[in-house]
């Protein structure tokens, strides 16, 4: 009774697998419930789950820039004309140019990317649950795939077993329909994980991305209004970068959301594109 064997082992492949998946998905909706529903995104917090810490960066660079206190050359250098930095992010960004006051576009976004202040916003914006961790990010995706190479590890012992010499009390289709009921329990369990577990982006958790698209809804129809930002920049809106206007800040919510293809400005599209044929973006 060889097929016996198999099947059992298939039932504990399959059953692992799926309650592997069961738990992962339990663990990320506890988080995604414990999230905080009311309020809004500043600028820097909306540009971090939409692009992560270099996001962060490049959104204090093009604030700087477009107050006029860093000058961002076409040719991909950047230029500190005013050292005094308003919130930590600027600082940083001050700090990784260093103190000739001049530096390359890329090796100052990674050094600002890195920095303590993003990794503090990281840290608050993870323990609000708006922002997804590593852990909750792989678990989920493993489980998945988890479940799926068992469907394929049940269909083959499956195999294997009706390669065995059927016998008269039992004939290969109630062999076939034995290994079935394991295959349904992991074909069954990805529907579900693809109807009910949240799709995670690399960045923002559900209740992030349920903010990130309340700002854009509010930001196109600021845009819409004042005439803000670039037609292609998509939406966005916040407080937290401490420019002045209104529409400044729609115009650098823009950026957050959808990164420096959103800038306007072609000296600053320059600067950023030069950057970009570095391979650093």
């Amino acid at each position: 009774m060889v097929w016996v064997f198999l099947l059992l082992l298939a039932w504990a492949v399959a059953g692992a697998a799926c309650t592997r998946l069961c738990l992962a998905a339990v663990r990320a909706a506890s988080v995604d419930e414990n999230a905080e529903q009311v309020r809004d995104l500043t600028l820097y917090e909306a540009a971090f789950l939409s692009g992560g810490p270099g996001r962060v960066a490049d959104l204090t660079m093009v604030s700087m820039a477009r107050q006029r206190r860093l000058l961002l050359a076409r040719t991909g250098w950047a230029t500190v004309v005013d050292p005094r930095g308003r919130d930590e992010m600027e600082r940083s960004v001050i700090g990784a140019i260093g103190p000739e006051g001049q530096s390359r576009i890329a090796p100052v976004r990674a050094a600002a990317a890195a920095a303590d202040a993003v990794g503090g916003l990281a840290e608050r914006l993870v323990g609000a649950g708006l922002a997804v961790t590593d852990g909750t990010r792989t678990t989920v995706a493993a489980g998945v795939r988890q479940v799926r190479a068992a469907s394929l590890v049940v269909l083959a012992l499956g195999v294997v077993a009706l390669l065995f010499p059927a016998t008269p009390d039992l004939p290969r289709d109630l062999v076939a329909l034995w290994f079935a009921l394991p295959l349904a329990l992991t074909l069954s369990c990805l529907a579900i994980a693809r109807v009910e577990v949240h799709p995670y982006s690399r960045w923002a958790s559900p209740a992030g991305q349920r903010l990130l698209a309340a700002l854009a809804r509010r930001a196109a129809s600021a845009g819409a209004g004042t005439g803000t930002g670039d037609t292609s920049a998509g939406t966005g809106t916040g407080t937290g970068t401490g420019t002045g206007s209104g529409d400044d800040r729609t115009y650098l919510t823009f950026v957050a959301v959808r990164g420096i293809r959103a800038v306007g400005e072609p000296d600053l599209r320059a600067a950023f594109a030069h950057r970009e044929q570095r391979g650093r973006d």
